[in-house]
């Protein structure tokens, strides 16, 4: 009977330990309830986003609660958790203007530890043993009681602060002006950055970081980062190579001196215009393939004649049009008139009229825009 009564009784020693904390849980809960405000007040964590009249409010109850824990110095008057959340308030009117976090973690620390009595003053003795100390005596730090009123004070002149109306932000069309007919003054003209300056700084930002990587990776693994520097270098080598070439290339086409005379073989030995006539008398004649010869070479030697290339009858067709770059204007008229003279004189295809006047408009504008 005794076993059983001691097993009874058991449950009913654990239970009301459990009763008392969760009764204290629900009285602390309760005392917060004051400050969680009206349904406005949005929490999220250890903050709340307050307007600027629950952040009033709130600021006034910390004011009574740091009175009454200066008086009482209980736990019940000195609990940390009266403070509740910090409060994120608006810096400005509007649904989109910024917020400011308020953060009372230090009136929380005050709180944990007002409960504890004021260290006594040291007496005679004990200053007179500081001062024969060696080292620099340190100033003594202040008592709770005297930080409890300097919490007061302090929310007090938060409170002040919070109490005066907002002052509308200024508005400087003047100076904005002003500094605008300053920068758009000589000196400043060229701090605007182009296309072109954008590009190379992207370009060498991408350098840096692969550069960056690279070294990563070497300082991981070193047969990585060797086969990574040497491909770079590799590559950066190629592009040089490359880029020589496309120069030699260009210095080999370049301009001919006016005063060097074509040679009697080549197309501009013979002038353009009669190329031309030539075309003309076998056009009359309805001999369209003829005509389309005459026209191409009529082409060839304008063009030639104003040293886009230096002359030279051994070229055929295609190492004419390789001769003018992809950017230059004219590369695709002359394509043009390539590829149909091509299949018509090489290829053996019948030419008809409308061939002949389509290489003859072709002709024309390559003429008519090397004279412009």
């Amino acid at each position: 009977m005794k076993g059983q009564t001691t097993f009874r009784c058991l449950p009913q020693r654990i239970a009301l330990p459990a009763l008392f904390f969760a009764l204290i849980g629900c009285a602390q809960l309760a005392a917060l309830s004051p400050i969680v405000g009206p349904s406005t007040v949005r929490a999220s964590g250890r903050y709340r986003d307050a307007s600027i009249a629950d952040y009033r409010d709130h600021l006034g109850q910390l004011i009574g609660f740091v009175q009454a824990c200066a008086k009482a110095r209980d736990l019940k008057n000195c609990d940390p958790l009266l403070v509740g959340p910090d409060d994120r308030i608006p810096l400005g009117e509007g649904a989109h203007a910024g917020r400011r976090l308020i953060r009372y973690g230090w009136l929380r620390v005050l709180f944990s530890r007002a409960e504890e009595p004021d260290e006594p003053p040291a007496t005679q003795d004990q200053a007179n043993k500081k001062d024969a100390s060696p080292a620099i005596a340190q100033p003594a730090p202040p008592s709770t009681s005297k930080l409890l009123l300097d919490a007061e004070k302090r929310l007090a002149d938060d409170l002040a602060q919070a109490s005066t109306p907002m002052e509308a932000a200024p508005v400087h069309t003047g100076e904005r002006a002003t500094m605008a007919q300053v920068l758009a003054g000589r000196d400043f003209r060229d701090l605007e950055t182009s296309v072109r300056d954008t590009v190379l700084e992207r370009v060498g930002n991408w350098l840096n970081h692969m550069l960056e990587t690279i070294t990563k990776w070497r300082a991981r693994s070193a047969w990585v980062g060797r086969v990574l520097v040497w491909g770079f270098i590799l590559a950066v080598c190629i592009a040089l190579v490359w880029a020589l070439l496309q120069l030699e290339r260009r210095w080999r086409v370049r301009l001919v001196p006016e005063s060097r005379a074509p040679t009697p073989a080549a197309p501009s030995a013979r002038n353009w215009q009669l190329w031309l006539e030539d075309a003309h008398r076998a056009a009359a004649a309805g001999q369209w393939r003829e005509a389309i010869h005459f026209v191409y070479w009529a082409c060839i030697s304008c063009l030639e004649a104003r040293r886009l290339w230096p002359a030279d009858r051994a070229r055929t067709p295609r190492e004419y049009l390789a001769l003018v770059q992809a950017a230059d204007p004219r590369h695709p008229a002359l394509s043009a008139l390539t590829r149909s003279f091509e299949r018509i004189w090489y290829g053996g295809r019948p030419a008809a009229e409308t061939d002949y006047r389509r290489a003859e408009e072709i002709a024309a504008s390559l003429i008519e825009g090397g004279q412009a």
